[in-house]
């Protein structure tokens, strides 16, 4: 098992960026690829992006790409997110999730462990 707690949320303006950085501690966290998820008042959670172990492969929801970046430091236990140009319908609660068979995908039941999520506001 991994432990996973997200920081860098907050409140935004509507062009702006944001970077959320998520910490895992616990087992080794080369093992796991991770990833990135967002759940919105009233919605169901969805994803956003995913890397691989080694950091050399990503994935992004369409929608997402070309705006959301996902990278990693396995140095530092820690994987990013890279928002930028935020839209108010980005607006969620942002999650990191582990997945310890390495395979990072967008379904959630891929993933393990969860951290807590932290709130992201993007005021128009």
């Amino acid at each position: 098992q991994v432990q996973l707690v997200e920081s860098g949320g907050g409140l935004v303006q509507a062009g702006g960026s944001l970077r959320l950085s998520c910490a895992a501690s616990g087992r080794t966290f080369s093992y796991y690829a991770m990833g990135w998820f967002r759940q919105a008042p009233g919605k169901e959670r969805e994803f956003v992006a995913a890397i691989s172990r080694s950091g050399g492969r990503t994935n992004y929801a369409d929608s997402l790409k070309g705006r959301f970046t996902i990278s990693r430091d396995n140095a530092k236990n820690t994987v990013y997110l890279q928002m930028n140009s935020l839209k108010p319908e980005d607006t969620a609660v942002y999650y990191c999730a582990a997945d310890q068979y390495g395979r990072g995908t967008s379904a959630t039941s891929s993933y393990d462990d969860w951290g807590q999520g932290t709130q992201v506001t993007v005021s128009s």
